[in-house]
């Protein structure tokens, strides 16, 4: 690499330590003075110093700090929480994130509705966020339903063909499958459903749109990622190398 490429590599080491949450700038500045900052083996005590993350040996107090730029992360979304960075009013994904996540500013890519769950990937890297959500990529993302009303084969083929929901949009082809019906004083149906675009409420929509009504809807996978159903609700890990690959991504921490 030329030496013009080696610069473009570099940062401040200030602002590499913030990233990865070992303080503000006042806290690293203070950290530097006090000698505590090594790299490659040598104190740094300017906190505006130059250096390489990925190629440079960095300590903090004698721990080392491993840099990364982006985080990837699945959650297991409960019900009752937004699918948001903030709200004045209710809890968003991000409340629910610990510290050494949180310091890394994920956002969710795409929304749960606040009553949905399931699966919610939480990253920083826009490029993957883009590329999933594109209406071109027409990427799948599977839902299990429990349905108001009996879900049958006439419904399995309207929405093999698409159907038209309430504003005259006719939404792509999806995959519908039964899973099973529960009789009672009510009639509710289990499902799946995969669906290749991500209208305003589709799912619901969707079955209102032939006559039912969704009481229960849980996101299973998106794209070849699949909900670690180990997760608690709430719950979130980071995705291992070959979840992330799934995805298109780059390499992950394992």
């Amino acid at each position: 690499m030329s030496a013009s490429g080696n610069a473009a590599k570099k940062q401040r080491i200030d602002k590499v330590l913030s990233h990865m949450g070992k303080g503000s700038r006042s806290d690293i500045r203070k950290q530097a003075k006090q000698g505590l900052i090594t790299v490659n083996g040598a104190v740094i005590k300017d906190s505006g110093y130059h250096v390489d993350p990925y190629t440079d040996r960095i300590q903090v107090s004698g721990e080392p700090v491993i840099y990364r730029e982006f985080i990837y992360l699945m959650m297991n979304k409960p019900p009752g929480v937004l699918s948001a960075t903030e709200d004045k009013r209710d809890r968003t994904v991000l409340d629910l994130l610990k510290q050494e996540y949180a310091q890394f500013e994920p956002f969710p890519v795409g929304r749960l509705d606040k009553d949905t769950v399931g699966l919610l990937l939480l990253t920083n890297d826009g490029q993957l966020a883009h590329e999933l959500l594109s209406p071109r990529k027409h990427v799948p993302k599977t839902y299990e339903a429990t349905v108001e009303g009996e879900v049958d084969a006439a419904d399995v083929a309207a929405f093999a063909a698409g159907v038209e929901l309430e504003d005259g949009y006719l939404t792509l082809p999806a995959q519908l499958t039964i899973l099973g019906r529960e009789r009672g004083s009510k009639t509710l149906s289990q499902i799946s459903l995969t669906i290749t675009e991500g209208k305003f409420h589709q799912v619901k929509r969707m079955f209102l749109a032939v006559g039912k009504k969704v009481i229960f809807l849980k996101r299973v996978s998106m794209g070849g990622l699949k909900l670690d159903e180990q997760l608690a609700p709430g719950a979130c890990r980071e995705l291992t190398a070959e979840e992330l690959a799934l995805l298109g991504g780059g390499e992950a921490e394992t």
